[in-house]
This record gives C-alpha cells, sequence and structure tokens, in this order.
C-alpha cells in the first residue's frame, strides 16, 4: 500500500524573517502583501493576537504597535531562496519528491519502516540545516496526508508528525468528523456551499458519501477525492510540475502614475521577469498581452487599457518581447489617465522544437538564445537584477512600497548578515 507524507513549513515567510533575526524569538511577526498592503502571513503569536489574514495592515497598525509586532514588506527573493533549500534537504528523505508550493511538498514514503521516526528525523533535518519549523502528515493517499499534516500542526500531542494508520478505523472517522468539507483538499467555496446543501458537512460526510453519485453531481475529480478519503489513492506524485500555459507579470504602483515613460519601465520590468520564468520551463511563447489601468477605487476617470501582439516566430527572448510589449503599451496609452497597475501576459506557450514558422520571415538569431542564457546565469550566481534591460531604469515613479523589507540575506553578497 502507498504511502505519502506532506511535508509543510509552519507560517512560511514569518519562520524565513526570524531565520535571520534570532532577537524575534517568541515576538509576533506579520508580512505584509505587495505596496505594503494587507496582512498575508502571520506567525503563531500574531494568530494568537487575533490578526486575520488578508486584513488591510492600516485596520491592525495600532495592534501591531501595542504588541511590539515585527511588521515586513514580503520579500520573495528570500523566501524562494529558503524553499529551494527546504526542498534540497525534504528530497534526502524519499525516493520521490512533488513540490507543491513554496512551503509545501509530497513525499512517496512508501516501504519506509518506523515512519514515526522518520517523520521526526525530516523536521529534525529541516530545523537543522534552515532553522525551519516544519510538520509531517502521512496517510495511504495525498488527500489524507493533506488532511494528516492539518492534525500534526493543529494538535500539539502529535508533536508535529501524525499518520492516519496510527488510529483505529473509529478513532480516524471520529477525526474526519471534526473537519468541515471545505478543509478537504480540492473542495473549494463554492462546491463546499454545494455540499452542505446535499447534507454533506463534514470530510467524514464526503468519505461515506456514494461516489457514483458525487460524479453525478460534480465531476470525476471529485469521485476521486471521494475514494482519496477511503484511503484508496487516485492522485500520483508527478515528478516535474507541468509547465506553465500563461504566465502574467503585473504589479499595483505605490502611486498614481501619469507619464509613459513610467509606465515604460513597469513594462519592459514585467517583460524581464516573465521572459525569464519562460526560458527557465524550457518554452517560447507566441502571443505577449499588455494591460494598463487606473484605481477603480477612486473617483477618477476609469480607464483599463488591453491588446494582445502576435509574435512572428515564438519566442523567449526578452528584447524581442520586450519590443512587442512596448508598441502594444503605445497604442493602449492615454495621456488624460492616471495609472495604477500594469503588467503583461505571456501566451500561446510551447516547446521550441514544435512551432509553426514563417517561412517570408527572417529566422531568429541563435546567438540570442546564448545571450540570453548567459543572463539567466549571471543572475542566478549574483542576484536578480544584476543584469537587466536599461529601459527598466527610465523611471523610479513605478516602484512599489516595501518601506519595511528585509535584506536578500542569502542571494545578495552586500547583504549577507554580519556578525560583530
Amino acid at each position: 500500500m502507498s504511502t505519502f507524507a506532506l511535508v509543510d513549513g509552519n507560517s512560511f515567510y514569518a519562520s524565513c524573517e526570524r531565520v535571520f533575526r534570532p532577537d524575534l524569538l517568541g515576538r509576533p511577526i506579520i508580512v505584509l502583501s505587495n505596496n505594503d498592503g494587507c496582512v498575508v502571513a502571520r506567525s503563531a503569536e500574531a494568530k494568537a493576537l487575533g490578526i486575520p489574514a488578508f486584513l488591510p495592515f492600516y485596520q491592525v497598525q495600532q495592534l501591531c504597535h501595542k504588541h511590539r509586532v515585527a511588521v515586513f514588506s514580503s520579500n520573495y527573493a528570500l523566501y524562494g531562496d529558503m524553499s529551494r533549500r527546504m526542498m534540497n534537504v525534504l528530497s534526502r528523505f524519499a525516493p520521490q519528491q512533488e513540490i507543491y508550493s513554496i512551503d509545501e511538498c509530497f513525499l512517496d514514503v512508501t516501504g519506509i519502516p518506523d515512519l514515526d521516526s522518520h517523520g521526526h528525523r525530516i523536521r529534525q533535518a529541516v530545523w537543522q540545516g534552515l532553522g525551519i519549523p516544519t510538520c509531517v502528515g502521512m496517510g495511504s493517499s495525498k488527500t489524507l496526508a493533506k488532511l494528516a499534516n492539518h492534525v500534526a500542526k493543529k494538535r500539539p500531542e502529535w508533536n508535529g508528525v501524525f499518520e492516519w494508520d496510527w488510529l483505529t478505523p473509529r478513532e480516524a472517522d471520529r477525526l474526519l468528523a471534526e473537519f468541515a468539507v471545505g478543509e478537504v483538499w480540492g473542495i473549494g467555496r463554492r462546491i463546499a456551499h454545494k455540499l452542505t446543501q446535499m447534507n454533506i458537512h463534514s470530510a467524514l460526510d464526503l468519505k461515506q458519501a456514494d461516489p457514483r453519485h458525487i460524479k453525478r453531481k460534480f465531476n470525476v475529480v471529485m469521485e476521486r477525492t471521494v475514494a482519496e478519503l477511503n484511503g484508496a489513492p487516485c492522485l500520483a506524485l508527478e515528478d516535474v510540475a507541468p509547465a506553465k500555459q500563461q504566465i502574467i507579470s503585473s504589479r499595483s504602483f505605490s502611486r498614481l502614475v501619469r507619464n509613459l515613460p513610467a509606465l515604460s519601465a513597469s513594462i519592459s520590468h514585467h517583460v524581464a521577469r516573465a521572459a525569464e520564468k519562460l526560458r527557465a520551463q524550457g518554452c517560447v511563447a507566441g502571443l505577449l498581452g499588455v494591460s494598463i489601468r487606473t484605481n477603480p477605487f477612486r473617483e477618477l476617470g476609469q480607464y483599463h487599457g488591453y491588446t494582445c501582439v502576435p509574435l512572428i516566430h515564438p519566442s523567449a527572448d526578452t528584447l524581442l518581447l520586450n519590443h512587442a510589449a512596448q508598441a502594444a503599451l503605445r497604442a493602449i496609452w492615454r495621456p488624460e489617465f492616471s495609472y495604477h497597475k500594469a503588467g503583461i501576459i505571456l501566451m500561446d506557450i510551447g516547446t521550441p522544437a514544435i512551432q509553426q514558422r514563417d517561412l517570408f520571415s527572417p529566422l531568429p538569431d541563435p546567438k540570442r538564445a546564448k545571450l540570453m542564457a548567459a543572463i539567466d546565469k549571471l543572475n542566478r550566481n549574483f542576484g536578480s537584477g544584476t543584469v537587466k534591460l536599461g529601459a527598466e531604469g527610465l523611471s523610479e515613479d513605478w516602484r512599489m512600497r516595501q518601506d519595511k523589507k528585509s535584506p536578500c540575506y542569502t542571494t545578495r553578497v552586500d547583504e549577507v548578515a554580519r556578525v560583530k
């Protein structure tokens, strides 16, 4: 029988900040969204204070000041690098690994003896290697492993590691009855509402539901969820994450932008970031979209400009994509408006080997692919943005607010922590 483990970094963003700030041990920590707008991550101490997630920061600012809450702007360079290191450590503990999100991964621990000790060794290795606390949930299916992780995290008596097989069938059903059906992996708000209307309120109710009836009411995916709750694995580990079919890069500005050079700089920045992701997955894009919009929450003139540009030859070349994006921007820009957000979308993504070429246009210069590879390597080795488009620096007006951002301790040599 298969056994899956889900390993999850506890309060991951807040834990990453605490790793390099030992003085924050025991202090509540929150991390804010782009432009320092909303609370997106909280340490256990911050949750205990009653600070909810996704609340505008200004609504809890007084509370944070009163309780000396440490407040950070999002530092995705730090979190991404810590995630990479954590996944490298976890890969040593199973023959197969599926990285599910920045702070979660599934491991295939089938056949490994004494899973209790194995789970604690996993937690210890991540703690010793990175200083990130984790929890490990195990079950005979990925859905049960996700629920087991909730148990490991919420119930201190399991000391961070839990497997369903440690319970009798009656005890397991009693525990499943404590989970609302909306907490089951893959059950969104709308489906949960529909299930409750069918008198299915808990994970146990869904487990005991007739799978054929569930399939008729929903789809085959929901039927598999019922099977997984009954311990029958229907979802295998994915060794390689599927390539994204769309890549979006966009951001709100910290203040309204009126001039074209600032918008142009922001579009160049988004093209560079998206093209880098496109090359990382070994793909090219055939269609590029550019979007600019005003702030819908302000009583000013409203405008949303959007257009798509088909590329003659599908490409992952930053310079070529930026040329097309700038032409699109000039076509949709209206000088009478103040803009709040800009972004780009790469679409029609595929592999370079399977592309329809234009017989009447010259093929792309192969040296440009080498140039892009060299830029990516420099940015990987010396930090993101080491080599960038000159157009990105035309104006600083579009930059987002990150007043409380921590240093990039692990990805920038000039920001490495110093010991006195």
